[in-house]
């Protein structure tokens, strides 16, 4: 078998290009190498990378490809083995199972209020013309909504004490440096607290043993009234009758932990950037909130249409995944006009799809008006994966960013404190703004009374 062209460094060189400068890497191989090339950058068996939408389709759709769980095994120190993204086949699919009911319908009204309060509450201790790091509020904001509708943990000591040891956790690998623990396994070395390894070794250590406690108190005073994800998932039954196990609760917790509250933090950083950065957005944007007149139903918020387009062009300029979850080849087959073989591991760039020419004309200019204008498949627009990866907790991710975003815009008038361009840099296996964008309030906002909604195309 013959792999497609891509970069002829050493391996180990472009391991190190991939963890430094993610970005530089993949725009250096497409436009040398086109719509699939060979990246050798995983630490093992080189990955076919991916970005026409047409092999994308093929890659998630079709039963030549399988998207085993041991291909994510990067995030096992993170995670955990039970965590749904580290399952594969069966287990997988029952995990999601259990998992999907609590993140759809009826059940994101619940949170609707609570997360417009949490914003409004973190935003109300910002000081007048004294700068934040828009990244930090918005982690306070996410982590506040994590806890509270995911864990259903009130104000309290356990609670005090989880954030800053999730915190903290996390930010073990913000930076590309740090996140050389994760990609070199020589790196993972536990010398106790003298060693970065180990210093999160421990404080995982002190996290897991807070959420198993909250686990056996609500295993000992069960309560049909909870609304939070912990009790539905602790509530809910495989096709077996049976339910989940401690250790499962306890990597799916730290599973949505993990991918709930760092990329929809990242993802509020960018886009209060680009709303601040390009006055026309900001400006139509508070058009079309004012037309709500005062206290909106949370739902009348969510389905805004230059709000929603504001939300999908973030994600689309400076996508927080920067790749799908891998596949296998599981029997020969053609992609790109290139033959696979099994065991071939092939990957998706959302990077890349998302910024090419042939479907977003000027792709490195922030316009929401291009999802006014036009729908994107599935397989050109997917900042949230797609298959049977896709995540699980899109519905819950979307409404916090339009909600959050409404709440602080409508009432707070802020400025960026930096005038330069803001760059994106790796942060763990994602993908966030350098120095978390800088920002300064210049006070409550006085809103326009205005006496028709805006029109959707404006």
């Amino acid at each position: 078998m013959t792999l497609p062209n891509g970069p002829k460094a050493p391996a180990l060189v472009q391991l190190i290009q991939w963890i430094g400068d993610p970005l530089r890497y993949m725009d250096k191989c497409a436009k040398q190498y086109g719509d699939i090339f060979t990246a050798q950058v995983n630490n093992g068996k080189p990955w076919v990378m991916i970005h026409h939408p047409q092999a994308v389709q093929e890659m998630l759709n079709s039963s030549a490809f399988h998207a085993p769980g041991s291909l994510n095994s990067l995030l096992k120190p993170l995670m955990g083995e039970q965590s749904m993204i580290l399952l594969s086949g069966e287990r997988h699919k029952r995990s999601r199972q259990l998992l999907m009911p609590p993140f759809h319908g009826e059940r994101m009204r619940n949170y609707g209020q609570l997360i417009c309060a949490i914003a409004q509450d973190v935003a109300s201790k910002w000081s007048v013309d004294r700068a934040f790091v828009a990244r930090s509020a918005m982690q306070e904001v996410t982590m506040r909504v994590i806890l509270q509708a995911v864990f259903g943990l009130d104000d309290g000591p356990r609670l005090e004490e989880i954030k800053p040891l999730l915190t903290s956790v996390l930010d073990m690998t913000g930076s590309p440096l740090r996140s050389s623990m994760l990609f070199f396994g020589w790196m993972q070395q536990d010398w106790g607290s003298w060693s970065p390894w180990g210093r999160m070794k421990q404080r995982k250590q002190k996290l897991d043993d807070l959420i198993y406690a909250e686990i056996e108190e609500r295993r000992l005073q069960p309560d049909a009234n909870r609304t939070d994800i912990l009790s539905l998932m602790m509530a809910a039954r495989d096709e077996n009758g049976q339910p989940m196990t401690n250790e499962e609760l306890r990597d799916e917790l730290m599973t949505l932990l993990l991918a709930g509250h760092e990329t929809t933090a990242t993802a509020l950083a960018w886009a209060f950037y680009w709303i601040h950065h390009l006055p026309s957005v900001r400006q139509k944007l508070l058009q079309e909130l004012d037309s709500l007149g005062e206290n909106p139903d949370p739902m009348e918020i969510f389905r805004l249409p230059y709000l929603s387009a504001v939300c999908q062009e973030t994600l689309r300029i400076y996508p927080v995944a920067m790749l799908t979850f891998s596949r296998e080849v599981l029997r020969p087959v053609e992609l790109m006009g290139h033959q696979l073989e099994p065991g071939t591991v092939v990957v998706g760039s959302i990077y890349l799809t998302h910024r090419r020419e042939d479907l977003y004309p000027e792709p490195l200019q922030f316009k929401p008006e291009r999802f006014l204008e036009r729908q994107f498949s599935p397989y050109e627009y997917l900042p949230f994966g797609g298959g049977s990866r896709r995540c699980i907790g899109l519905a819950l991710a979307q409404l916090e960013m339009k909600l959050v975003l409404a709440t602080i815009l409508r009432d707070f008038d802020l400025v960026l404190a930096e005038k330069k361009p803001v760059q994106a840099k790796r942060r763990g296996v994602t993908l966030g703004p350098a120095g978390g964008v800088r920002m300064a309030l210049q006070g409550r906002r006085m809103r326009q009374q205005m006496p028709e909604p805006v029109a959707s195309g404006v």
